[in-house]
């Protein structure tokens, strides 16, 4: 359809929604009149070839998700070509696109996606304004990856490439690039012997081969050195590589490992910490082919790498991997896009295992790369538990809230070396469990976790429903409990107790990234823990419940990952490597820490999913915003009709000062949220239907968004939410 300010989309472009009947009239209209060529604008002349640009406007807004085509004029003909920046005249006053005049408008940024011979729109077109740069930045491989990510997400084509390209910095683009080194060779297997098909998988890939594996890393350091084995075997095979890792720490340490193996130049790493213009640089380099090799952080999984071999995510269970940005795409998907897309191998590692992991290994998508009991039992440290009963009887817990086990291994792991002590941070919110087996208490419609409310009624987080003759099926018990809130200030009680040794604390303020091995008490937040020289003595994973008790479908898996991650930094129980976790050790999580089985404690999640219908078996949007938004939202949405939608249900209100998470409601506003679940096969069908409903209510005038901002009555979409507790 053509737009007032003389501007016209692409064709072949998705139909408009039903809600716009009558501009859709209006584009046929103009449709049915002969194509033109044109001439001149504004009495300037026109590029004699290919005069018509394709623009992608910078506008994040569903109904704008199209091309328009803009008159390229000759001054400006060998620079306008596919890919480079563009600014461009866009509406008129900041106001919509209807409103606008080919004369007036805005400069607005764009993408300059394509030159053609003729546009479908009969009036005189407006000109590019300017071209930015003549870097073409966005190929035509990055631009079908990006519309593949908005597609799949319900997003924007203009979101995602603001996450995938990196911001203009002139001086950086000034600067020259070498031409890539020579292959290197291919790479000894090293500790990659480890695994039972470790070495057929570098040979694999050196030999231009694309497996796809996912793999469960032994404890210890030497993740990273493997990572860099692979991608030398890749680099070997005349092909790229890219890593995606969840944090700038990780990142460094894989960066070290890729230079002891293949020296400097191979490669370019792409964090936040290195500054726009360095980061910008880097990126460029990748662009042009001089680096066929990235090791980055989330928005690196866009890297634009040449003869892409190998795409590598690690610890995709870390949150830091699913952008807070909308559309919210996760590396991990997003590598298995890049995977299918370029024919590439890919690697998914990490010492612990999600469900989406072991899901793909189900499904023959991937094939699984471990090492054998032996290995893991030489390797992982010994696993001791303290659970409820033990705290009753013990009374240095009641007194200094710690076990009597825990002061013992303390004390012993001083003499050999540091101790690290986990404490969950605060701010986790309690679910009802059963007060006698401890199973998670759930609705008997959707299975949803309940939640005790303020008036005593206790509802199901998802449909809203009230339960009022609970029991538990595991063993038929009638009463609920709520668990334990909020990390434990161990730091002061440690030092005290031992007033001798160093106490060092890593978290939000100061992370630390290394310890020496010498003794001391390192007291960190999940996730933020420091390696130690040489491996830790011993540590303790304290208050299991703050997070086996949060209300959310990952609360198990997610604790096993951060109680893994930091047992994996201790040394090997034939070291005298020893783990105290706080906890019921009955639970399914605990006995995985014990036998150290990530991937067995992942397959029998997913078996359960399977059965109750919950992701990533299903697929789930959420919808969120003032309780009329999402009413109304839902009742104007074409859903698939196998969608069931459950909700909507209150949101928590967030207080002022406090930062929101992504799609949650502004401070002191009260949102609703609904959850729609579609059986496997029906997720394309979720995004488009929410896609589709979405820009027609943008197009009306209504808020909306795939997760930006906005307010009044905005109502946001988020596909594959981390958090439906």
């Amino acid at each position: 359809m053509s737009s007032g300010n003389g501007q016209q989309p692409a064709g072949g472009e998705e139909a408009a929604p039903p809600e716009q009947l009558a501009l859709m009239r209006e584009a046929v209209r103009k449709a049915k009149a002969p194509r033109a060529k044109p001439r001149t604008w504004r009495g300037a002349a026109l590029a004699k070839e290919l005069p018509v640009a394709r623009v992608l406007v910078d506008k994040g807004v569903l109904h704008l998700d199209r091309y328009f085509d803009y008159a390229v004029p000759e001054e400006l003909d060998a620079v306008a070509q596919p890919g480079v920046r563009v600014r461009v005249r866009f509406g008129a006053g900041g106001r919509s696109v209807r409103e606008g005049r080919r004369e007036g408008g805005g400069l607005i940024d764009g993408f300059l996606v394509e030159r053609v011979a003729e546009t479908d729109y009969t009036g005189p077109l407006a000109a590019l304004a300017q071209v930015v740069s003549p870097e073409p930045v966005l190929s035509p491989e990055l631009l079908g990856l990006a519309r593949a990510v908005a597609d799949r997400y319900a997003g924007s084509l203009a979101d995602v490439l603001q996450l995938a390209v990196p911001p203009r910095h002139a001086r950086a683009e000034s600067a020259g690039t070498g031409a890539p080194p020579a292959p290197p060779p291919a790479p000894d297997p090293g500790s990659w012997r480890r695994y039972g098909r470790g070495p057929e998988f570098l040979r694999s890939l050196a030999s231009g081969g694309a497996p796809r594996a996912v793999w469960t890393a032994l404890p210890g350091p030497q993740w990273a050195e493997e990572i860099a084995r692979a991608v030398q075997a890749t680099l070997a095979s005349g092909r790229g590589a890219l890593v995606v890792v969840p944090a700038g720490r990780p990142a460094s340490r894989v960066d070290a490992a890729l230079r002891a193996l293949m020296g400097d130049g191979r490669h370019a790493l792409l964090t936040a910490d290195a500054g726009q213009e360095r980061r910008y640089r880097e990126w460029l380099a990748v662009r042009r082919g001089a680096v066929r090799a990235v090791v980055g952080t989330r928005a690196a999984m866009f890297a634009p790498v040449h003869d892409l071999g190998l795409v590598v995510v690690w610890d995709d269970g870390d949150a830091s991997h699913s952008d807070d940005n909308a559309p919210h795409p996760h590396v991990r998907e997003v590598l298995e896009l890049r995977a299918s897309r370029d024919s590439c191998a890919f690697l998914l590692g990490s010492w612990s295992c999600t469900v989406e992991a072991a899901q793909l290994v189900e499904s023959g998508w991937a094939a699984p790369l471990v090492a054998d009991r032996e290995q893991v039992r030489a390797l992982a440290p010994l696993v001791r538990t303290v659970g409820d009963g033990d705290l009753a009887r013990d009374e240095a817990a009641r007194a200094a809230r710690l076990p009597t086990l825990a002061w013992q291994v303390v004390r012993d792991g001083l003499r050999q070396g540091p101790v690290l002590v986990q404490v969950p941070r605060r701010g986790y919110v309690p679910r009802m469990a059963c007060a006698q087996c401890r199973a998670p208490a759930r609705c008997r419609h959707c299975a949803g976790p309940l939640s005790a409310q303020d008036a005593g009624e206790l509802r199901c987080a998802w449909c809203g429903r009230q339960e009022t003759d609970w029991h538990c099926p595991e063993c038929g018990g009638f009463r609920l409990r709520a668990r334990i809130v909020g990390a434990r200030r161990t730091a002061e009680e440690l030092g005290r107790a031992f007033p001798a040794v160093a106490v060092r604390t890593s978290g939000r303020e100061q992370v630390l990234d290394t310890v020496p091995g010498t003794p001391a008490l390192v007291v960190s937040t999940p996730g933020a823990e420091p390696v130690a020289e040489g491996g830790y003595a011993a540590a303790l994973l304290l208050d299991g419940w703050a997070m086996l008790g949060r209300p959310d479908l990952r609360a198990g898996e997610e604790a096993l990952r951060r109680w893994i991650g930091a047992s994996a930094l201790v040394r090997p129980q034939s070291a005298g490597g020893t783990v105290v976790v706080v906890a019921e050790p009955t639970l399914r999580p605990v006995q995985a820490l014990v036998r150290w089985d990530p991937v067995g404690h992942a397959v029998r999640e997913l078996a359960e999913r399977a059965e109750l219908g919950f992701p990533p078996v299903s697929r789930m949007a959420a919808v969120s915003g003032p309780a009329d938004a999402v009413t109304g939202f839902l009742g104007g949405a074409r859903l698939p009709s196998d969608a069931e939608v459950l909700g909507p249900v209150p949101l928590p209100v967030t207080e002022a000062g406090r930062t929101r998470r992504p799609g949650g409601p502004p401070p002191g506003e009260r949102w609703e949220r609904a959850l729609i679940r579609v059986p496997p096969g029906s997720g394309a069908a979720l995004a488009s239907a929410l896609k589709t409903a979405l820009a027609a209510r943008t197009a009306r005038g209504g808020g909306g968004g795939s997760g930006g901002g906005g307010g009044g009555e905005t109502v946001r979409i988020r596909i594959d939410p981390p958090d439906i507790g």
